[in-house]
């Protein structure tokens, strides 16, 4: 495991990440990974410890890897799912946080369709003093930092398996192609790759990529103005990327018509093998799912392994949330 100090009692943002955070997690993935590589993959680290997945919004990959990380740390889970429980007669979330403490629950892993319902649990947590963790697991439009940190493994793993590190990202040109405005995923990864030195270029047409949104990032965060570019067009962003995430159209969250078509917005900002030739000839592509076939992305390419990392960003998932779920389950004492 990482020897790095990890002070941290919840994981809620990437915005104020440090690098030996970042650096904590992608090391500690990695032993994981190791132990994942085994024939048997269990390690007793969280045994008597219980994660709650507290799930207001439907998901397959986000939920199911912090189920499987946490079993694979031997912790105790409960699974919850809003369509059956006691929200449906009128109990608040608060109140349902307050029932999972009451059941013993160390660690809170929250996913909600609304922004800043992780941060409220969480300080709700903090009031009542206990040692509780909570785990942001995705917020509407806000941030999805276990995402995001599985994507940095992802690519720094292939740049050094042996050390990955957000050092090795430092003047790589990375490329975020799609729906940036109401993608949570990009929001995180926009820090994680700021705060590694890559170049980052978003491009997206003028309606999902406001001329404003920089402002809004900077508003939060002190951006480099030679790392962050946006672009109106595909073609400036791909021209000499080492890697490509192109990201899922998310329809559900779209309040006006934003898009003439599918099939136009697949002509101009879809990810091609002939797109790709701008790009470095060893460029990946990555994509953090679910993936619309024949809209992001082509269905070939997709599929096809010398270009594609979208399969390892899955399997890159329970490594990382175990390290999330070990890191801030580690310091807890009884």
């Amino acid at each position: 495991m990482s020897n790095t100090t990890w002070n941290r009692h919840h994981v809620l943002s990437l915005a104020d990440f440090i690098t030996a955070e970042y650096d904590a997690v992608l090391q500690t993935a990695a032993s994981f990974q190791e132990v994942l590589s085994r024939r048997t993959k269990k390690v007793p680290t969280l045994q008597g410890q219980v994660v709650a997945n507290l799930f207001f919004e439907p998901s397959t990959r986000t939920r199911s890897s912090f189920e499987i990380a946490a079993k694979r740390l031997s912790a105790d889970t409960l699974n919850f799912a809003a369509a059956t429980s006691s929200m449906t007669k009128g109990e608040t979330i608060l109140d349902t946080a307050k029932t999972y403490l009451a059941m013993g629950t160390d660690i809170m892993v929250i996913r909600h369709r609304e922004a800043g319902v992780p941060n409220a649990i969480a300080q709700e947590m903090d009031r009542l003093g206990v040692k509780v963790s909570v785990l942001n697991a995705g917020d509407g439009q806000h941030e999805h930092p276990s995402q995001a940190l599985l994507d940095l493994f992802t690519i720094c793993t292939l740049l050094d398996p042996a050390q990955p590190r957000i050092e090795l990202l430092k003047g790589k040109k990375i490329a975020i192609v799609g729906d940036i405005l109401h993608s949570r995923v990009a929001r995180s990864n926009i820090w994680s790759f700021i705060a590694s030195g890559a170049q980052l270029h978003l491009a997206a047409p003028p309606t999902l990529l406001p001329k404003l949104f920089t402002e809004y990032l900077s508003e939060e965060k002190d951006i480099q103005n030679n790392q962050l570019f946006l672009h109106w067009q595909l073609e400036p962003a791909l021209q000499d990327a080492d890697f490509v995430m192109t990201l899922r159209l998310q329809k559900e969250r779209m309040t006006a018509h934003l898009l003439p078509s599918l099939r136009e917005y697949h002509q101009l900002f879809g990810i091609t093998r002939a797109k790709l030739q701008l790009c470095k000839p060893n460029v990946k592509v990555l994509h953090p799912g679910p993936v619309n076939r024949g809209v992001e992305i082509s269905s070939d390419l997709m599929d096809d392994p010398e270009f594609s990392l979208i399969q390892s960003q899955v399997t890159s998932g329970v490594a990382v949330r175990m390290a999330l779920l070990y890191l801030l389950g580690s310091g807890k004492s009884y």
